[in-house]
C-alpha cells in the first residue's frame, strides 16, 4: 500500500517549527488550518489561534518544569484537601495562599499541628500552586537541609549553597522540629532564614507549638532569633490534633465492614 504523499508546504512548516522550537504550533497547524478553511476564518485569526496555542503550551510546560524543580516527595493539590475532615483549616485562608501575592511580599507561612493533620498536604499543595503561578519553589525537610548545609560547610562551599536557597521565591521546609538541632545545625539554619528574611517567603510545617521551640534548639538565643524571623508577618494555620490520616483510615475500614 503506497504511503500518502506529504504536502511540501506542510513539510517546510514542520521543519520551521522545529527550528523555532514551536512544538504545539507544529503539532496543531494542520488541524487549525483545516478549521480555518472550513469556517472561512481570516489569515490573522488563523495565525492568532496558532500563536495562542503555543503560548498556552509554553505556560503549561513552564509550570511543569517549576513543579519538578520544587522536588516535592509526592503530588498533593489543595483542591484535594478535605476540609470536612479537618475543620480547623480555613478554606478562605488557603484560597488566599494560592494567589502567591504573599510569596512576592516575602511573608512567612507557618503550619502547626500534630502528625496526620494535613500539614504536609497543605505545604506541598501551596507550593504546587505557587509553582504553577510561575514562581520558583523548593521543598525539603529540615533535617535534609541542615545535613546539606553541614556537608557544604565541611567542603567549604557553604556560601554557594546558602546563595542558592536564598534565590528561591518560596522555600517549603517540612518536619520542622521533628529532630532536635545542635548549636551548629541551628546556626546553619539561622543563616538561611537571615538571608531570606523579608525578601523571600518561607513556609514551615511543624508539630511543635511555639512554646516548645526552645526544646528544638540547643541555643536559646538562636531559637528566639529563628522564631522571630519565621513569625514576623506570618500567616499561621493550626491544623489541630486529630489525625486526618487516622480518620480517613477509620472511614475506609467502616465502609469495608458494611459491605
Amino acid at each position: 500500500m503506497p504511503l500518502p504523499e506529504i504536502d511540501p508546504e506542510d513539510a517546510l512548516i514542520d521543519e520551521a517549527c522545529r527550528d523555532l522550537r514551536l512544538p504545539a504550533f507544529r503539532e496543531r497547524f494542520v488541524e487549525v488550518a483545516a478549521t480555518a478553511r472550513r469556517e472561512q476564518g481570516s489569515y490573522k485569526q488563523f495565525l492568532l489561534d496558532l500563536l495562542q496555542i503555543d503560548v498556552a503550551d509554553r505556560d503549561v510546560r513552564r509550570q511543569q518544569r517549576l513543579v519538578r524543580a520544587a522536588k516535592f516527595p509526592r503530588p498533593k493539590r489543595l483542591e484535594d484537601f478535605d476540609y470536612t475532615r479537618n475543620p480547623n483549616v480555613p478554606p478562605e485562608t488557603i484560597g488566599d495562599l494560592k494567589t502567591a501575592s504573599w510569596v512576592r511580599e516575602g511573608r512567612p507561612l507557618v503550619l502547626i499541628g500534630d502528625s496526620g493533620t494535613g500539614k504536609s498536604h497543605l505545604l506541598i499543595g501551596v507550593g504546587t500552586a505557587v509553582a504553577e503561578a510561575g514562581l520558583s519553589v523548593r521543598y525539603i525537610t529540615t533535617s535534609a537541609l541542615v545535613n546539606e548545609l553541614a556537608e557544604a560547610d565541611a567542603a567549604r562551599r557553604l556560601s554557594s549553597v546558602i546563595a542558592r536557597y536564598s534565590k528561591v521565591d518560596l522555600l517549603c521546609l517540612d518536619e520542622f522540629g521533628y529532630l532536635n538541632l545542635d548549636k551548629k545545625g541551628a546556626r546553619l539554619l539561622f543563616q538561611i532564614f537571615t538571608e531570606r528574611e523579608e525578601c523571600k517567603a518561607t513556609a514551615v510545617a511543624t508539630n511543635s507549638p511555639f512554646a516548645e521551640w526552645d526544646k528544638i534548639f540547643a541555643d536559646p538565643r538562636l531559637c528566639a532569633a529563628i522564631a522571630d524571623r519565621i513569625t514576623f508577618r506570618c500567616t499561621l494555620i493550626q491544623t489541630g490534633t486529630e489525625s486526618y490520616r487516622f480518620q480517613a483510615t477509620e472511614a475506609e475500614r467502616k465502609a469495608r465492614a458494611k459491605r
